[in-house]
């Protein structure tokens, strides 16, 4: 039986069918491919079509005999979701109905879902557990907390069983393999400030210095890909294993600046990036941790990188070897 993973091309969706891979899975792949890149799948199928295409995804559900779906296949981008919402709506809610209704018609009934910290919105508390009100404060965290109670329903009335997985900033590389992260437009701090260490940009841009942090800058909690790949697998372990709706936060519970990763990244890439200094962005919180105790004890998840040289030096050789992402 087949563990089918939509997105599987993209950065944590294809670091996620490694890991599955590597510990005996058999995966099978579906995407687009207008985010993410055939080059990122390895040593499994890559079915390149939509899951709109409720025809196609049933027949390969039933040609794989797909057990279990990950599913990560979305726009991302928080900034193009504000600009334009609609387009946001039916590419994650109004996709992920289709294919939620071909699961349900092909009898599989258990899925990961590919959340985020967004639907939490403005934090009234650090770190944020679970149970902290979510309130998005763009379209892109809407439409994730808009499945999240969609699954929900579902499980409801068909009985179908699901993790969503909301997690907090995705860095790093894999450690061996070929993979790594490659955005057109590149959003993620860590990859932006890496190349601009490298020279292939410019600079990098600090959006507000005037935070009530310890040096002005805006504080994240950032998780090395690795372990949000392990913690999707550990997700349909849980779901094979009973689980009936569950939510659970990805992070290390320690949060950086912006400006500490920029000296991180100097530190490891051995390279000064050139700086600058801009407004703040509208919606950015002054800082996001994540509370992740429930995931550990409940899915016996533990995140191995909590150094963020660490986590930067493998994104930083994946850059390295890959100027121009996949394309090279």
């Amino acid at each position: 039986m087949a563990v089918l993973v939509t997105g599987g091309a993209g950065y944590i969706g294809s670091h996620t069918v490694a890991d599955l891979l590597n510990h005996g899975e058999e995966v099978v792949v579906i995407d687009n491919l207008q985010q993410g890149h055939r080059q990122a799948v390895l040593d499994c199928p890559l079915y390149e079509i939509d899951i709109r295409d409720t025809d196609a995804v049933a027949e390969i559900v039933r040609r794989h005999d797909v057990e279990s779906v990950v599913h990560f296949a979305a726009h991302s981008l928080v900034g193009e979701s504000v600009k334009q919402p609609l387009k946001y709506y039916a590419n994650n809610v109004g996709a992920t109905e289709r294919l939620l209704s071909t699961l349900v018609e092909s009898g599989v009934n258990q899925i990961v879902f590919s959340s985020t910290a967004a639907t939490y919105g403005e934090p009234m508390r650090v770190p944020i557990d679970e149970e902290h009100p979510t309130a998005p404060t763009n379209p892109y965290g809407e439409t994730k907390l808009a499945i999240e109670r969609m699954l929900r329903w579902c499980h409801a009335a068909y009985g179908l069983k699901s993790v969503s997985l909301r997690y907090f900033n995705a860095a790093g590389a894999h450690p061996d393999l070929p993979i790594g992260e490659d955005h057109d437009p590149e959003t993620h701090l860590i990859p932006l400030v890496i190349q601009a260490a490298l020279g292939v940009r410019e600079n990098i841009a600090i959006f507000g210095t005037d935070y009530p942090t310890p040096d002005g800058t805006c504080i994240r909690d950032y998780i090395d890909v690795m372990d949000l790949a392990a913690a999707h697998r550990l997700a349909l372990s849980r779901l094979r294993s009973g689980g009936a709706v569950e939510v659970f936060n990805l992070g290390i519970g320690k949060g950086f600046s912006v400006k500490e990763v920029i000296a991180a990244v100097e530190r490891v890439a051995g390279a000064r990036p050139q700086v600058v200094e801009a407004s703040r962005r509208a919606g950015d919180p002054a800082i996001l941790v994540a509370a992740s105790g429930k995931a550990q004890s409940a899915l016996g998840w533990n995140p191995l990188h909590d150094d963020l040289e660490g986590i930067i030096a493998s994104a930083f050789a994946w850059h390295q070897h890959h100027p121009g992402g996949y394309r090279e």
